[in-house]
């Protein structure tokens, strides 16, 4: 992720020791000792130690490792339902720790909205109800919230179920409402502790999905638990990968596939089909000539002659694509003596998004020698990934296996 985007939350040296010493605890890990030993000679646990992050403003950051590595802590630490030993955390530059509780209370309503793995919804209450819940204790107007949550609804798809109770919908459905009400609330950045770990896999994969089209739309700044690598790589921006309690890498998914930073991550990412993690982006080369639809039929030729291209991707001037145009289709343009490329340019033609996996890509092809055109959303050509590319990266994952 870039950081040109504005830190929303920043973090600290932050440390959470469980028990009634807390600073013998840390004096010990500083000298070296392992939260294994500390515990041994002090009784304390060491839920944290000395972490240190930044989560950018729109961002989707994902909070991994193992049960017991300190994720569910460190995300409670954010907004203090955990109180940390020591270190400091702020969100847009106000100071979180240290807060009074009446400051802390009023931080919370405006920048914190949480999501539970077991759906927390109440069983008497409808859906609509269940969504407009956290707008209610904060004494909104009825016709206030009773929009506001309609609309949170309508966002997650499920306008036509604001009547129904918790238990006449699927786990997925639940989920989706308690999403709802989360974003009724309006605040900046979603908290997800293990959102998603009680969906079958099949409900799961849909709610990722789902996870990414939403927070793509709203923009909100979103921190994800999971202890699933799978889903860590399926929708992280960046993760950041907890051990002990401390963090061993921050990246993207693909820095932490392709450049792991110790042996403990390297044996995390084991068996992890990497073809469907590395993207187009990965392979993708420049474009290294293109024509435009005011070209005349000879100057397009003269640029394929020179380059060998018997086709060409036709961009607009700021490189929005429009489309191909093979050297057959100019030789016609200029047997009909045409001034430009306009009516001559195919203009469905396959094209795929920079995030596109790499197992999905070959098949694209399809006995097609031409390179396949990588656009970005804006619709601007970033790049053509030609077959071989493929091959190549595909042979150096197998070497790597």
């Amino acid at each position: 992720m870039s950081t040109e985007k504005p830190v929303k939350i920043r973090v600290r040296q932050l440390s959470k020791v469980f028990g009634s010493h807390p600073k013998r605890a840390l004096e010990l890990r500083e000298k070296g000792l392992k939260r294994p030993e500390i515990l041994e000679k002090t009784g304390q646990t060491l839920g944290l130690y000395d972490i240190n992050f930044d989560v950018f403003e729109g961002e989707l950051l994902v909070i991994m490792g193992l049960s017991g590595s300190g994720k569910s802590t460190l995300i409670r630490c954010l907004n203090r339902l955990i109180e940390p030993t020591r270190g400091e955390i702020t969100i847009n530059d106000e100071a979180i720790t240290g807060a009074s509780d009446k400051a802390l209370l009023e931080l919370r309503r405006r920048h914190f909205s949480m999501v539970f793995q077991n759906f927390a919804l109440f069983p008497h209450k409808t859906v609509q109800q269940n969504a407009e819940f956290g707008l209610e204790i904060r004494h909104t107007p009825k016709a206030e919230r009773q929009q506001i949550a309609a609309e949170a609804l309508t966002q997650v798809g499920l306008s036509d179920w604001a009547d129904a109770y918790p238990h006449q919908l699927s786990g997925g459905m639940q989920q989706r409402v308690g999403i709802a009400r989360a974003l009724a609330n309006d605040g900046s950045v979603l908290l997800m502790d293990e959102a998603f770990s009680a969906l079958d896999p099949l409900i799961r994969k849909d709610m990722q999905q789902e996870l990414q089209e939403l927070q793509y739309r709203t923009q909100k700044t979103t921190i994800f638990i999971t202890h699933d690598l799978d889903e860590a790589l399926n929708i992280g921006d960046r993760i950041i990968l907890l051990k002990d309690g401390e963090i061993v890498q921050v990246g993207t998914p693909e820095e932490i596939l392709t450049k792991p930073a110790d042996e403990y991550v390297a044996r995390f990412i084991e068996g992890v089909d990497m073809s469907k993690v590395l993207t187009a982006r990965h392979v993708m080369r420049p474009v290294r000539v293109t024509a435009r639809p005011t070209d005349g039929p000879r100057t397009t030729l003269r640029k394929m002659s020179e380059f060998g291209f018997d086709a060409i991707y036709v961009t607009q001037r700021d490189r929005t694509l429009v489309g191909l145009i093979h050297v057959s289709e100019v030789r016609k343009a200029i047997e009909d003596q045409a001034d430009s490329l306009d009516a001559y340019i195919d203009r469905d033609v396959p094209t795929v998004n920079p995030e596109e996996a790499l197992s999905s890509l070959f098949g694209l092809f399809d006995g097609r020698s031409i390179p396949i055109a990588v656009v970005e959303e804006s619709g601007k050509l970033a790049g053509v990934i030609v077959k071989g590319a493929i091959l190549s990266e595909l042979a150096k994952l197998g070497e790597d296996a």
